[in-house]
């Protein structure tokens, strides 16, 4: 039996919820990505601030455009009932050929639907050098 990853999560559901995300996040696929957010989510991606799903696939485009051979890597934190913390880290590179590693936290709150209604992410990058990658 498939089991719905909506709250109160258990520690099991939390780490589903982490995967699932991980896997839709590879594809890498706006409209896909952008299905496990609330129609009114609320994001800050760095210091971008973005309400809605639309502004979440037009951000989504618009960095995978740019971020060539995105490979992300997840990995739970912690979580309470509708709350689930995460430590991630993705490389990519740009047109240049220049890989980055990208690395920090997000935290996340979910709606009774298990929709995400809030993302918060601080991220990091650094330049790295192909033969660098771990992802």
């Amino acid at each position: 039996m498939i089991q719905k990853l909506i709250p109160p999560f258990t520690e099991e559901t939390a780490r589903a919820k982490v995967q699932a995300a991980e896997d839709a996040w590879n594809t890498p696929d706006p409209e896909r990505v952008a299905l496990a957010y609330s129609e009114n989510s609320e994001w800050r991606n760095r210091d971008t601030f973005l309400n809605g799903r639309e502004e979440i696939k037009a951000f989504l485009r618009k960095k995978w455009a740019k971020e060539k051979g995105y490979k992300l890597k997840k990995e739970y934190w912690a979580h309470t009932d509708n709350r689930i913390a995460v430590r991630f880290e993705y490389e990519s590179h740009d047109d240049s050929g220049q890989w980055y590693r990208s690395y920090g936290n997000e935290m996340w709150e979910f709606d009774d639907d298990g929709l995400m209604r809030k993302r918060f992410a601080s991220i990091n990058d650094a330049a790295i050098k192909e033969s660098e990658r771990r992802l």
